[in-house]
């Protein structure tokens, strides 16, 4: 074997792969707030602020983007919903990692859940229109609809098809997303947010050995 190839191949054995192009994904992470209400649990939801850019007025759970001060994905959920809700730290206790999401817009999202105490909440209005809370249990016994998307693939004008069999007739396959939706009341609850609340309850029932 050719002793650079040599070199290289036991330098890669020492590497530990990761996700390719990981690095050029934006970071983002969000909290499912628990709130204890005498003998019941349940979730907090933000109605977003109607002058935000992106996503005015969609419900979501409090979150954002990683920051460099952020030590990690955990570390931005708290600071986020400390940030939103306008509580600290303290007030946020046993949080603990949710499987974490890859979204086809070039994100990686990072969900956790934890209780929050919001005796004192005082909401960043600049960021939050309204929150509102859903019974845990009222997700523990509805199953989300679900409804496709379907992405259909678009080559830009200078694409090369000479360059591929087919060419111009290239049998590409369109990608299909899955969105699932809660309705609560006038509430809807849908998109990433549904998908994380239909996450966490699989996990309960799952713990449940149901």
């Amino acid at each position: 074997m050719n002793k650079m190839i040599a070199t290289l191949i036991n330098e890669l054995q020492r590497r530990t792969p990761t996700i390719m192009d990981y690095d050029k994904f934006a970071q983002y992470a969000v909290l499912l707030p628990l709130i204890q209400q005498d003998d019941e649990v349940f979730v907090l939801f933000e109605v977003r602020s109607l002058q935000l850019r992106r996503q005015p007025g969609e419900i979501c759970f409090p979150g954002g983007k990683m920051d460099s001060c952020d030590q990690s994905p955990r570390e931005t959920a708290i600071r986020e919903t400390c940030e939103e809700l306008g509580i600290e730290k303290e007030h946020i206790t046993h949080i603990v990692p949710l499987d974490y999401i890859f979204s086809p817009f070039g994100m990686v999202i990072y969900p956790f859940v934890g209780f929050a105490n919001i005796t004192c909440m005082q909401i960043n209005e600049r960021e939050v229109n309204d929150v509102f809370t859903v019974p845990l249990s009222f997700f523990l016994e509805t199953k989300p609809k679900i409804y496709r998307v379907s992405f259909e693939p678009k080559p830009e004008e200078d694409f090369p098809f000479d360059d591929i069999p087919g060419g111009r007739e290239y049998n590409w396959h369109p990608r299909h997303m899955e969105e699932h939706f809660y309705y609560y009341k006038d509430k809807v609850i849908w998109g990433l947010t549904a998908k994380i609340v239909y996450h966490f309850t699989q996990l309960i029932q799952k713990g449940k050995g149901e």
